[in-house]
């Protein structure tokens, strides 16, 4: 599904900008920052825009923040419908972060006085890339 098509199954007006950062994210096959959306986008990138554009794109369920420490945040395009709420692995080696949407968020059973809203959850450790790498430290 293109761009234009997602926006329009969600019902947002069609902006240069929100085509640019859905492009962007559908080309880079992996989540992204804001600096390498910036990087896709060129001159159609303006600060303020992106970050309207980022709350009106989440807000609509088009894309999702995965927020890796308080200073890295990547944005992923939500993918089928269930399919939403899952586990994100970042790798401290490659600094890349993956969306594994076949494990859900939702492991947990919570006692019934608790009710869920969100659930964020990243886990850190080294890819199977970085893993199988020769240079990688052994573990004993």
């Amino acid at each position: 599904m293109n761009a234009t098509d997602i926006l329009k199954e969600k019902n947002l007006k069609k902006s240069i900008q929100r085509i640019a950062v859905i492009d962007a994210l559908q080309k880079g096959k992996r989540p992204l920052t804001e600096e390498e959306i910036k990087e896709e986008m060129g001159e159609l990138y303006d600060r303020i825009t992106f970050y309207r554009t980022m709350q009106a794109l989440v807000g609509a369920g088009i894309v999702h923040r995965i927020v890796v420490d308080k200073t890295m945040v990547e944005y992923a395009l939500n993918g089928e419908a269930g399919k939403n709420a899952h586990v994100h692995f970042y790798c401290r080696v490659c600094h890349a972060v993956t969306c594994l949407e076949d494990i859900p968020a939702y492991h947990y059973h919570l006692p019934d006085e608790y009710s869920v809203e969100e659930c964020e959850v990243v886990i850190k450790g080294v890819c199977p890339d970085c893993r199988n790498n020769p240079a990688f430290p052994a573990k004993n």
